[in-house]
């Protein structure tokens, strides 16, 4: 096990903050697992979804940095679903179990395409005011792997484990992000079979967003400039997507930066959702909102502008 996970942080957040077990479909099978940080009154809280490897568990530093400021955070864990429809569709009821109108979504790779698969299902009648999009992609076929996406349900865990461990980055010497990896690898191999293949179907099966429906969004794209498994091209056809969007990048990070750089990625998620403070859509409690706050994040949007730079 690795040392996030024997880490004195991660324990303090294991003994408080509850895991949550849901169930929203006919299916007694299918199972949210989630954690649900913060004030109550807040009714327009940021969701937190993980990527193939990630448990709900690996937003915990956001989960107990933003909800001791007094924002709501939640962080999700899906169950085994096959098509994006059956995603979308279970992402809805889970909302509307959990009383929530509105999200604001935090998406991290897998877990930012399914969210905007999910605000474009729902355009019509919006339940996404805004999206922070971390190493995410808008188009499924970067991964080459369509034709082979309706197999993978067959396939046993090693191997899965073993495709999804090929886009690691290897040899790295920055320890955060070494850590980050083994902390992702530990979540890893907690899923069950069933839940791997359900996530890299997802991830692989050919489908695109209509960035046409949801480019009005408030949007932020948090990505990082040292090795990810995305390519340059896979970012720049997110940010085609959203022109109008704030781009927040980190000089390094790899493909965890929640957890390789999470005090940086937690002040880009602040300065997302500061312009909803005094808002019905603020996911925060607005008697948090302290001076000191509002000069630290106002300062860094002087400094930084639309595009943020971070070490």
């Amino acid at each position: 096990m690795g040392e996030i996970k024997n880490s004195r942080e991660y324990g303090s957040f294991r003994s408080s903050v509850s895991q949550k077990k849901v169930v929203v479909d006919d299916d007694d099978s299918k199972v949210w697992t989630m954690y649900d940080a913060g004030p109550r009154t807040v009714k327009c809280p940021i969701v937190c979804l993980p990527p193939v490897s990630g448990t709900a568990d690996v937003f915990f530093r956001q989960i107990m940095a933003l909800s001791g400021l007094g924002y709501r955070v939640i962080a999700l864990q899906y169950p085994v679903y096959w098509s994006l429809q059956e995603w979308v569709d279970g992402f809805r009821k889970l909302l509307d179990h959990l009383q929530l109108d509105k999200i604001h979504l935090f998406g991290a790779s897998l877990g930012g395409f399914l969210g905007q698969k999910f605000a474009e299902a729902t355009f019509k009648s919006p339940r996404v005011h805004s999206m922070v999009l971390c190493n995410a992609f808008s188009d499924t076929t970067v991964f080459q792997q369509t034709s082979t996406a309706p197999t993978f349900w067959l396939m046993p865990a090693f191997m899965l484990k073993k495709m999804v461990m090929g886009n690691f980055t290897q040899g790295m010497t920055d320890p955060a992000i070494a850590d980050s990896i083994d902390f992702l690898v530990d979540c890893m191999d907690s899923l069950p079979q069933a839940e791997l293949a359900s996530r890299l179907t997802l991830n692989c099966q050919n489908a695109s967003v209509d960035g046409e429906k949801i480019n009005q969004l408030p949007v932020t794209i948090l990505d990082v400039f040292d090795e990810s498994a995305l390519s340059t091209s896979v970012k720049e056809e997110l940010y085609k997507c959203y022109p109008n969007s704030k781009r927040a990048h980190l000089k390094s990070g790899g493909n965890f930066p929640y957890v390789s750089r999470s005090a940086e990625v937690n002040l880009y998620i602040q300065i997302h959702l500061r312009e909803f403070h005094g808002t019905r859509f603020s996911a925060i409690d607005p008697e948090m909102i302290t001076e000191a706050d509002r000069e630290a994040i106002k300062q860094k949007l002087e400094t930084g502008g639309a595009v943020a730079n971070s070490d």
